[in-house]
């Protein structure tokens, strides 16, 4: 059995034009549509298809980075990409009553929150790359929204609930995980 081949670096850091990009900025564009399925149609197996393309696609554009090159346009897009998809389905689902404020805004302070810190930190020239807990967070966020999509699971409110409580839990612990982690590197 042979060793996997390395991964070629298709592209430098200062790229904009890269395949993971154009992923990220039409998961961006996506976004739209789905809202609008979301707020007009709740559960239904056409709104989970297309939330099921954005979260799937948010492992595929990873992927490509990672093959071609992570760039620096991508690390600031990517995240914001998720934040938007995320954010912005909890706030619908929010504003049709099918979830409650309280986790939607735990939340939107702590994206709102790590994103301010990200900007901070990189303009005193520390690094924050992404860590494992903030990936299962990132999986969890988008798993919370697609069980309240699902039609098997729409009625299923204590599990939506569990799950969505677990992402909040699990989101408030990434975001701590990454301001210890980027301290304790910049005291290196």
């Amino acid at each position: 059995m042979s060793a996997p081949a390395p991964s070629v670096r298709r592209f430098g850091q200062g790229a904009l034009a890269t395949p993971a990009n154009f992923v990220t900025v039409g998961r961006i564009l996506l976004a739209a549509p789905a809202f609008v399925l979301v707020a007009r149609r709740g559960s239904t197996w056409l709104t989970v298809g297309l939330w099921f393309v954005l979260s799937a696609t948010d492992s595929l554009d990873g992927w490509l980075a990672r093959r071609d090159g992570t760039t620096r346009s991508g690390a600031f897009l990517d995240p914001i990409a998720d934040k938007v998809i995320v954010l912005g389905a909890l706030g619908v689902l929010g504003a049709r009553g099918d979830v409650s404020w309280a986790p939607v805004g735990i939340i939107a302070c702590r994206e709102l929150g790590v994103s301010a810190y990200r900007s901070w930190a990189g303009r005193r020239g520390l690094s924050m790359p992404a860590r494992r807990l903030g990936k299962w967070k990132t999986f969890t966020q988008f798993l919370a929204v697609g069980v309240v999509l699902l039609p098997w699971t729409a009625d299923a409110v204590g599990l939506q609930q569990v799950v969505l409580w677990v992402a909040v839990a699990l989101t408030v612990v990434s975001g701590a995980d990454l301001v210890v982690a980027s301290r304790s590197r910049a005291h290196r």
